[in-house]
């Protein structure tokens, strides 16, 4: 289970213990900017990510209800991972994050 800051009157830390663990804010981009995308496109899109740490990612969004799990195929049975409209909410946030990068890159 992921750590939290168990500060539950802050909603920073709240969003925090729902999106602040490494390589979930880059997985939600991909979903903002690609939409549902499959387990192989992530590893792509993020080559640095170990299969283990891609999926207990993508199972923690599922948890906190930010993704949701499609089946696009039944034989053999294939997944991709969507959005949900609590997931969508945090593109302005994403935006934000984007611009700010970009506005003090080095």
């Amino acid at each position: 289970m992921a750590k939290s800051y168990q500060i539950h009157d802050c909603p920073v830390a709240r969003t925090l213990d729902l999106i602040g663990e490494r390589w979930t804010i880059l997985l939600l981009r991909d979903l903002l900017l690609h939409g549902p995308r499959r387990f192989q496109d992530f590893q792509i899109s993020l080559p640095g990510v170990a299969p283990n740490t891609l999926s207990a990612r993508l199972k923690g969004l599922e948890d906190n209800e930010l993704v949701r799990r499609v089946l696009y195929n039944e034989r053999p049975q294939r997944l991709e991972y969507v959005l949900t409209d609590k997931g969508k909410s945090l593109g302005p946030v994403l935006k934000a994050m984007r611009d700010w990068g970009n506005k003090h890159r080095s």
